[in-house]
């Protein structure tokens, strides 16, 4: 698949995005407010689908990821559901490197599209936007998203900071009144000019007459800012304190620039253009990059209501769990890519991956242990020095980590598979079930052989504790930790040699439920029987130990 190329200078920006498929578009004379294409600060930068800006934060500074704000014209979709799971792997990575985090997520509420939507439900746009806007936190709850900050644009403190945005733009002469004519299209809340690219920069309108529900220009009542302007200042406001008087400094002081914008791909001229070119004006950094990922479909069509083959996230994780709708769509989807959904492909997947590749080899380990070793470590798990075993893991770790920092999340999860690929290989191999009925050296082996792969187990439940982290709290706990244990571990613990002689393992049993598919009702037509074992409604398939 070809990426689309920013190139962002001065005064031009090439990148071409579709025109063809504009659902409603209607032509808009009006007297509005214009944000100039020369800002008062310049700067340039090159970049393929996401852009590095001037920033470069030094270790003391937190790093600030963001995911876009969800518009509330709708319930949350899985594309808004997969930037929102890369974005809290990231930032759970970071966090294992020892960086403290700012993750950032929220809701963009306000726009003639909002107000719409709540007219067509029968309520006002402010029950509309609190109905939405919760809909999206039980469903990342519900995701094990473990964001820091949620911020609406509804919120007062919010407020607060795009008029004062507003004004020191305004005051830099980097605002001015005129009349601004193009094609609006309602639902993308944007003009649509073909040739704004080939002409070079256009300045473009950040007020808008014609919109009620939106923040009131300053020193303009009858029009409400732009939408965009007031939704990317989001990321700035969000980082304001708890009960912190919601000013700029105090904003810009607890984090700013961001380090990474995560987005969709069909947001980039927002992100691209717009933003850096309000940054500069405000004399603020800009952010360090900006990631635009692609687009997903379903058995290989778009996605559509008329199509009738929506992927509601909120239905797929009921069905399956967090760690397989986690680690499905970071594993077979290539960050920065379009991809896929099949729900055979899926059940394939997990299957093989989470239950068999690293749920079975965990269960048969422990229980060997248990029936042979009473639960009980034999010896340290650093006696495989030398260990090709070893080697193996600790090289696999090194690239996982690469590919985290590098967004690589696809090859950092298989490099984690590969650590469980191995220890199968390396317990079918030593085959320690054979070695403890012949005694003496050979069940002293065997002993050891088991201490081995569990120490391998341990370390798969770290590094890949950012994609499927409920997962890997049950495997860590089976290994004799507890949850606070599992809470505090950092990359550094991923290091060969953590499991001691002595330690006591828990009770073993199935740390992740096959997902079943059998023949059901009339035609014999296939049902899917995928619900996860917490829901109890999943027919189990326990993986027996090997005597």
């Amino acid at each position: 698949m070809a990426r689309r190329v920013l190139f962002y200078s001065q005064n031009s920006l090439c990148f071409l995005p579709p025109f063809s498929s504009l659902c409603s578009k209607t032509k808009h004379l009006t007297k509005t407010l214009h944000f100039r294409k020369n800002p008062s600060s310049s700067a340039s930068f090159c970049r393929s689908y996401c852009y590095n800006g001037e920033a470069k934060p030094t270790k003391t500074e937190p790093f600030v990821l963001t995911t876009p704000l969800y518009y509330v014209n709708a319930p949350p979709h899985m594309g808004s559901a997969y930037t929102t799971i890369a974005a809290d792997a990231i930032a759970r990575f970071q966090r294992l490197l020892g960086k403290e985090v700012i993750f950032v997520t929220g809701t963009d509420e306000h726009g003639e599209k909002i107000a719409t939507a709540a007219a067509g439900q029968g309520c006002s746009p402010s029950e509309h936007c609190d109905a939405v806007s919760h809909a999206y936190r039980m469903l990342w709850k519900d995701l094990d998203i473990a964001y820091d900050k949620f911020i609406r644009t509804t919120d007062p403190g919010h407020e607060a900071i795009v008029k004062e945005f507003y004004s020191r733009v305004l005051n830099n002469g980097d605002i001015y009144r005129a009349d601004y004519e193009g094609l609006y299209c309602v639902n993308c809340e944007e003009y649509k000019v073909q040739s704004w690219i080939k002409s070079g920069l256009r300045d473009f309108s950040v007020s808008r007459a014609s919109v009620e529900w939106g923040i009131p220009v300053p020193n303009d009542n009858k029009q409400t800012i732009y939408v965009w302007f007031d939704a990317l200042l989001g990321y700035v406001s969000a980082l304001l304190k708890d009960k912190e008087q919601p000013t700029l400094q105090n904003a810009i002081s607890s984090g700013w620039p961001a380090s990474l914008h995560l987005i969709g791909k069909d947001i980039l001229r927002f992100h691209a253009v717009y933003w850096p070119a309000m940054l500069m004006s405000a004399g603020f950094s800009l952010p360090t990059k900006v990631f635009g990922h692609g687009f997903l479909t379903k058995d290989g069509l778009k996605m559509g209501k008329s199509l009738g083959n929506t992927l509601e996230p909120k239905n797929l994780v009921h069905r399956f769990g967090p760690d397989a709708v986690r680690y499905f769509f970071l594993r077979e989807v290539e960050f920065g890519n379009d991809g896929d959904f099949s729900e055979d492909r899926f059940i394939s997947i997990i299957n093989a991956h989470l239950a068999n590749t690293i749920g079975n080899l965990l269960n048969r380990t422990l229980g060997l242990l248990k029936k042979n070793c009473q639960s009980t470590l034999a010896v340290n798990s650093y006696i495989a020095e030398g260990n090709v075993f070893k080697d193996t893991v600790e090289n696999l770790v090194e690239k996982a980590r690469l590919h985290y920092e590098n967004l690589s999340l696809l090859s950092a999860c298989e490099c984690v598979l590969e650590i469980g690929n191995a220890g199968n290989l390396y317990i079918d191999e030593r085959a320690p079930w054979t070695l403890f009925k012949q005694g003496g050296a050979s069940s002293e082996a065997a002993k050891k052989d088991l201490v081995i792969v569990l120490e391998a187990m341990r370390i798969i439940s770290i590094t890949l504790s950012p994609i499927a982290p409920s997962l890997c709290l049950r495997i860590y706990s089976q290994l004799g930790y507890s949850k606070d244990q599992f809470n505090a571990v950092t990359w550094n613990d991923a290091k060969w040699g953590g499991l001691k002689a002595g330690q006591v393992m828990a009770e073993p049993k199935p740390i992740f439920a096959r997902i079943e598919v059998r023949k059901d009702g009339e035609g014999g037509g296939d049902t899917v029987q995928n619900e996860v074992e917490d829901n109890k409604r999943i027919k189990q398939t326990r993986a027996i130990a090997e005597a």
